[in-house]
């Protein structure tokens, strides 16, 4: 898996290639956006870090240039930002980036979000769809519509199961309401962003609260 890891802070990217080259990772660095540009007009990367406070170009405006090329139009983004506005987080998502790592980072948890990103891309360029879909002690059949908790079966109305497993396809991608709306009840049915609302919420009753999380103004993603 090929990384490129993009901060205008020296210590903070030798330290996080360092951790990312000893976990087995192909790593490339660039220390300003017009940099990290010009390497993803060469190379393809499976997973682009980008640090959102840069001078002269920005994170998102490097994460909307990257949208527009060719090579990693696909690939996954993931911001590095100690900042918590929802309006830094708004502007990032709609950029076209898939998640944040905030900073202070410990290299544990770095890495652990890392290969949850890197699953998911897998996961979603695989050839074969596995039905069955498992999650800590969260187990998903797609083909039987059942949900289990151990060894517990969770009963899901059809739009619950459904909002579900298109949120468990794509760990930490952030869905928006619009887009759940449209693959969940589609175009023919009119409901409004509300019913979003009350669905997550009756999951949430059924699953627990640890699995989906709310980006303020945004949608939901599912996490583990």
């Amino acid at each position: 898996m090929r990384i490129l890891l993009v901060d205008d802070e020296e210590d903070i990217l030798e330290f996080l290639n360092y951790n990312l080259k000893k976990a087995g990772y192909q790593v490339d660095t660039a220390q300003n956006g017009k940099s990290a540009i010009q390497l993803t007009g060469k190379h393809k990367y499976d997973l682009i870090i980008l640090d959102i406070m840069m001078p002269e170009m920005d994170g998102v405006e490097v994460c909307r240039e990257i949208r527009g090329q060719e090579l990693n139009r696909e690939s996954l983004i993931a911001f590095l930002t100690a900042r918590n506005e929802d309006f830094t987080q708004i502007a990032a998502l709609d950029s076209g980036g898939d998640d944040f790592i905030t900073k202070p980072i410990k290299p544990g948890v770095f890495l652990s979000r890392i290969q949850a990103l890197l699953r998911r891309s897998s996961r979603s360029t695989g050839s074969d769809e596995d039905p069955i879909l498992e999650f800590g002690a969260l187990k998903i059949d797609k083909e039987k519509l059942e949900i289990y908790q151990g060894e517990e079966l969770i009963h899901l109305a059809k739009k619950e199961f459904e909002l579900l497993y298109l949120l468990v396809s794509k760990p930490g991608k952030v869905f928006n309401r619009e887009e759940i709306l449209q693959k969940v009840w589609g175009s023919d049915v009119i409901v409004t962003n509300r019913t979003v609302d009350v669905h997550i919420r009756k999951l949430r009753e059924k699953i627990g609260d640890d699995y989906i999380r709310t980006i303020k103004g945004v949608g939901y993603k599912f996490d583990y």
